[in-house]
């Protein structure tokens, strides 16, 4: 792996992975062919975010037939967090990840939680975000795929959205990434999507916060209950039935920084 320039906090800039070599292998080609590669597939880790604050391990993941990038958060290498004192980080990025397919968005790039290297831990693959963009710039414009961003962390209670952690797509979608301290059960959304504060909510993403309300009370719920607490998954509940009441993107709170540091 390169060297590639970090923030403060071990987030990576950019990073090339064009280096493995995957022989024959190829990329999957729809979804049940990267839930087979994630659930079955060999881990090849390349390197480590050595100044991150929890154990990251980047490298491949490959079966006979498939191969794609991965990153690989192992339990065994969380650091405990005073304001989630309950259950993984890895959980909390899995729960995020179901509830972005709940949504329909896919905001949370596909993710597992299996063994690993270094015992049980999140994988997920990795998104290259496409090199012409400007981050700086792009967190700024009025794009539907951020807007859509912007709900889901309300949703989730996201207290990291930083713009780092947001991938542009070239083909125009965009995802998020590192998702280990949402759900808290107190205020704690901070982000660099702001710019809707306080303005209506999308007719579409109202009719998606309706569908997920009731998948709340239904198997998501029990699913999350998996890897959170109930007090946390009630709060999820409350975060959304909230957005339905006021037809609102929230404001900050006041209670806590609105904006993540470092931004990017």
């Amino acid at each position: 792996m390169s060297e590639q320039p970090e923030h403060e906090d071990g987030d990576v800039v950019e990073l090339d992975l064009g280096g493995f070599d995957h022989g024959d292998r190829r990329p999957p080609a729809d979804d049940a062919e990267v839930a087979t590669l994630l659930a079955e597939g060999e881990l090849d880790l390349e390197g480590r975010l050595l100044d991150a604050s929890n154990v990251t391990l980047i490298g491949a993941i490959r079966t006979d037939t498939l191969a794609r990038e991965c990153v690989y958060k192992p339990v065994a290498g969380e650091r405990p967090l005073w304001d989630f004192p309950d259950g993984t980080l890895a959980g909390r990025e899995i729960s995020a990840h179901l509830v972005s397919e709940a949504t329909g968005w896919r905001v949370v790039p596909p993710t597992v939680l299996r063994d690993g290297p270094f015992g049980f831990g999140m994988v997920q693959l990795w998104m290259d975000a496409d090199p012409g963009i400007d981050l700086a710039e792009f967190v700024r414009r009025d794009d539907p795929g951020l807007r859509r961003m912007a709900v889901f962390d309300a949703v989730v209670n996201n207290a990291d959205r930083k713009g780092g952690h947001i991938i542009p797509m070239a083909d125009g979608h965009v995802y998020g990434v590192d998702h280990g301290i949402c759900f808290s059960v107190d205020p704690k959304l901070r982000t660099l999507l702001w710019r809707w504060a306080g303005k209506p909510l999308p007719v579409a993403a109202l009719a998606v916060l309706e569908r997920l309300d009731a998948d709340l009370r239904g198997d998501l719920g029990e699913q999350l209950h998996e890897h959170l607490t109930r007090r946390e998954v009630r709060r999820t509940q409350q975060r959304v039935a909230e957005l339905l009441r006021t037809q609102l993107h929230p404001e900050p709170s006041g209670d806590w920084p609105a904006l993540p540091w470092p931004p990017f």
